[in-house]
């Protein structure tokens, strides 16, 4: 009985055979292309200067769809139905789709990101109401670290959907300082030293020029607006500099440098 049934399995065996080595050789020429198509499209991408973290997605992302089309040929060729195999495929991708709304939200605002590219490894931004500087893109958050050396990881979903100010994008930036003097106080002296100051230091910019020009007057002092360009490098030291300066040349020259008042409205006032 034990011989009988071994020479049915054998028999089987033998002409199951042809539709293995078939699908052996399939599966072994198949892992052999797809890391040969892998490594052209990497390369293609490359020449085209796309951004690494973007080459790399879509090359793992072709590289597993490249694997399970190999493996649904290969159990195909062992004569394995597989319409039910792709059935389940398909309610495992619609059920972990439901589950994970928000990181595909978040992944594809990554792509957005990464394809449009508002900003760039290096950049400093301000989004979501932190101003930091732009550390790794990565495909579900974007990592920056911040001026006092915190790490903020923010969703790109949310970040891809909201406002973001570039600091990085142009070259140069302007400062926007406002300084408050006594109506005392000579406006053209204050404008005529403020000026010095601004075009003896030579990190402000003269390509824009400079400005100063009389902002406001308010019931307790004249506001003079001063508009310096600088570098993006040399942002932080001219901002500083000239906050430092000014002060020094007004106590030099007696100009009063008055605090700075909020106005109430006379609606207010009246209530």
């Amino acid at each position: 009985m034990a011989t009988h049934y071994a020479n049915i399995y054998f028999k089987e065996f033998l002409a199951y055979t042809p539709k293995l080595i078939s699908a052996l050789i399939v599966l072994f020429i198949g892992l052999y292309a797809i890391r040969l198509i892998n490594r052209f499209i990497r390369r293609i991408m490359i020449k085209r200067d796309l951004d690494p973290t973007l080459t790399k997605f879509l090359a793992d992302i072709l590289l597993w769809g490249l694997r399970i089309l190999l493996f649904v040929t290969f159990i195909a060729k062992l004569g394995i139905e597989t319409s039910s195999f792709v059935a389940i495929l398909g309610a495992m991708g619609l059920a972990i789709g439901l589950s994970l709304q928000g990181s595909l939200s978040n992944f594809a605002g990554g792509m957005l990101i990464i394809l449009f590219k508002p900003f760039k490894v290096g950049h400093t931004i301000e989004a979501q109401g932190v101003i930091a500087t732009v550390s790794e893109i990565q495909i579900f958050v974007t990592k920056l670290i911040t001026a006092n050396n915190q790490t903020v990881f923010i969703p790109n979903g949310i970040l891809s959907n909201g406002t973001i100010t570039n600091y990085s994008l142009q070259k140069s930036r302007r400062a926007d300082l406002t300084f408050s003097i006594s109506y005392d106080s000579d406006i053209k002296k204050a404008k005529d030293l403020i000026m010095e100051i601004l075009n003896n230091n030579p990190k402000v910019l003269q390509t824009p020029k400079p400005d100063v020009f009389v902002k406001n007057l308010t019931d307790s002092a004249i506001q003079l607006a001063v508009r310096p360009w600088a570098n993006n490098e040399d942002f932080g030291a001219v901002f500083t500099e000239t906050l430092e300066n000014c002060k020094n040349a007004f106590d030099a020259a007696g100009i009063i440098i008055q605090p700075f008042v909020k106005e109430v409205s006379q609606s207010n006032s009246a209530t």
